[in-house]
């Protein structure tokens, strides 16, 4: 039993397997009898004070939190990418850049289209321009091996991108309540990472407290606190001072580079803990009282067609473009038909468009309804994203040759 765990734990696909199972177990539970467990669970401890829950929640803790620490791994990852890895030139780097902000645009366009004649629904235009990072990497997962690391790194990149925008979307026009105060603290925690970084500082445990510095500030200040994990991220050195006996020593960079052994360590924590409770707390979406009809309605049809068929548009358009006018380039051993699947996928909108979502109708007013109906279009062309973007994915990549014995 113990080899048959330790085999399915070093399994490529075991990550995104436990994340699905996470969230349908989510899913079922708030569907059943159950629910009342599972709320209890995500609002874990309620208040004493007349039914109201403790905003320092189970649910808070794991996506403010928890999550934080997702975003400083894929942070660390996407650094390492484009300073060494298959992201390194500047065309490369331009790419995935260039494909998020495609991704943001067309969505965001369809939606108005759809939605164009209902007013109360036009503060939803921003609920399909994110991708959810946990869930596309989860799906990509299930396909071990055969991704190329340059297409991970391509998607990843795309999605921090994508996902930084929606943060800056959330500021821009959602944050009614922005303490200049908090951004004054994030300004100079970024300033000391960054002289830390400048005079090459090599100790995490530094930045690591900077960080959780960082975290409360950005908290604080009105913006998701997660962005704190990613300028962590960049800011850590990945690279070692030069020196001048370097021929000796060069071999041994990466064993002291402290951007890796924190990306190393993080790794089982974040694929085999935090994300599968991140699925969990997120994925329990009540759909008490709905119908297939209530799909046809244009609130859910506008980001269900913006995740599902703006998401792919926009990226390809704008991938396209920037290859035939020479500003950037296909990722080394990637073709353009997997990124047309990689497209696919980045339709997984879920935790960051469901987020949006209570800022753009809570905010408004609009009341439970409107963000039910969100939640339906969101679930359904996250799902409809995630099985069309694996399918295309599988076609697109090689066949793995078998292992002679």
């Amino acid at each position: 039993m113990a080899s048959f765990i330790h085999r399915w734990l070093n399994h490529e696909a075991s990550g995104g397997v436990l994340l699905i199972l996470a969230a349908l177990i989510a899913l079922v539970m708030a569907n059943t009898p159950a629910r009342a467990v599972y709320e209890s669970l995500i609002y874990f401890p309620q208040s004493a004070a007349a039914g109201h829950a403790s905003p320092f929640t189970l649910l808070f803790f794991i996506n403010d939190g928890l999550m934080a620490i997702f975003f400083l791994m894929i942070g660390l990852e996407v650094k390492r990418e484009l300073m060494e890895g298959a992201l390194a030139s500047r065309s490369q780097a331009a790419f995935p850049a260039i494909a998020a902000l495609g991704g943001m645009i067309a969505p965001a366009i369809i939606y108005t289209l759809i939605n164009w004649g209902t007013p109360a629904n036009h503060a939803g235009w921003a609920i399909p321009t994110a991708t959810d990072i946990a869930f596309a990497v989860g799906v990509l997962a299930l396909l071990g091996k055969r991704v190329p690391a340059s297409l991970k790194a391509f998607l990843l990149a795309l999605a921090i991108i994508d996902d930084l925008g929606a943060i800056v979307i959330i500021a821009l026009f959602y944050n009614h309540d922005v303490s200049l105060t908090a951004l004054a603290g994030v300004a100079a925690t970024i300033a000391a990472l960054g002289l830390m970084n400048r005079n090459n500082v090599r100790h995490i445990g530094l930045y690591l407290l900077a960080g959780a510095v960082l975290w409360g500030c950005v908290l604080f200040s009105g913006i998701h606190a997660t962005l704190a994990g990613v300028i962590l991220g960049a800011l850590i050195p990945l690279r070692l001072p030069s020196r001048p006996q370097a021929p000796a020593a060069a071999p041994r960079t990466q064993a002291y580079s402290p951007a890796l052994v924190l990306e190393h360590y993080l790794q089982p924590w974040v694929v085999y803990l935090i994300l599968p409770l991140f699925a969990f707390a997120n994925a329990g979406v009540a759909l008490h009282g709905l119908t297939p009809a209530s799909l046809l309605s244009v609130l859910p049809a506008g980001i269900a067609a913006g995740l599902v068929l703006g998401k792919p548009l926009g990226i390809l358009i704008f991938c396209s473009a920037s290859i035939r006018l020479g500003l950037a380039r296909l990722p080394d051993g990637v073709t353009f038909r997997q990124i047309a699947a990689a497209a696919v996928l980045c339709g997984i909108g879920f935790t960051m468009s469901i987020f949006i979502a209570g800022l753009a109708f809570g905010a408004a007013g609009a009341g439970p309804e409107s963000i039910t109906y969100a939640k339906l279009g969101i679930l359904s062309g996250s799902v409809v994203a995630a099985i069309l973007g694996y399918i295309l994915l599988r076609l697109a990549l090689p066949v793995r040759e078998a292992v002679a014995r």
